[in-house]
């Protein structure tokens, strides 16, 4: 496995330091962040979907790579330059407030499409049809399920690997179906739903700020 930058495996080790628990995890933390950093340096983007409140996640982990987490992430030069000669009275916002971003989706996050293909097609398989029509083979699907086993999710995963994507599944610490069709599986050691939530959002907290760091901290 490659080795993390030191800055990088700082987020780690805070992370494990605040939940202990989270020690056991350490290496497919790695391992998720490094498919994840060739995928974004390759030009590729994130899919990700969840049921219940791993639908929240999935929503909350793009509000954390579409915009600025704990960095400014201010606009390259060139393209505020390209943003200040575009329109004179729209210049100073755009170039001032514009930020960088990692691209990522949440595939509930899509009501008319996602009601459209449950009520004409199958409905375990809608965000199979959004793998299908977003995903190219440079991007990720990060499938996250407590149980690892719900059936929209693996059809995603499934559809995801034919399309030459990577698969990272977010689960707990059960033997799973997701755990075996992924390509990196995160099992946080717990086994109740609401406490493996409870560990998941450190997780991809941790994913999130080691990403920005490698994408972004040269700007601080």
């Amino acid at each position: 496995m490659k080795k993390l930058d030191k800055r990088l495996e700082k987020h780690i080790e805070f992370l494990t330091t605040r939940y202990p628990i989270l020690s056991s995890v350490k290496n497919n933390i790695t391992e998720a962040y490094l498919v994840l950093e060739e995928s974004y340096r390759n030009g590729g983007k994130l899919l990700i979907a969840g049921n219940g409140g791993s639908a929240a996640d999935a929503e909350h982990i793009v509000g954390e790579l579409m915009k600025g987490f704990k960095l400014s992430r201010k606009s390259k030069l060139d393209f505020s330059a390209k943003l200040t000669g575009e329109r004179k009275e729209f210049e100073n916002i755009l170039a001032e407030n514009l930020q960088e971003a990692l691209p990522a989706i949440a595939l509930d996050g899509h009501i008319s499409l996602s009601t459209a293909y449950i009520n004409d097609c199958e409905p375990l398989l809608c965000f199979a049809q959004q793998v299908n029509g977003y995903g190219v083979d440079k991007d990720v699907f990060l499938g996250i399920s407590t149980s690892g086993n719900s059936k929209n999710i693996l059809y995603a995963a499934a559809t995801a690997h034919v399309k030459g994507m990577k698969v990272i599944g977010l689960t707990g610490a059960k033997n799973s179906k997701l755990e075996n069709i992924s390509d990196v599986c995160i099992k946080v050691p717990e086994t109740e739903t609401y406490m493996i939530q409870e560990l998941h959002l450190p997780v991809y907290h941790c994913l999130c700020l080691m990403l920005e760091d490698k994408f972004f901290g040269e700007q601080i």
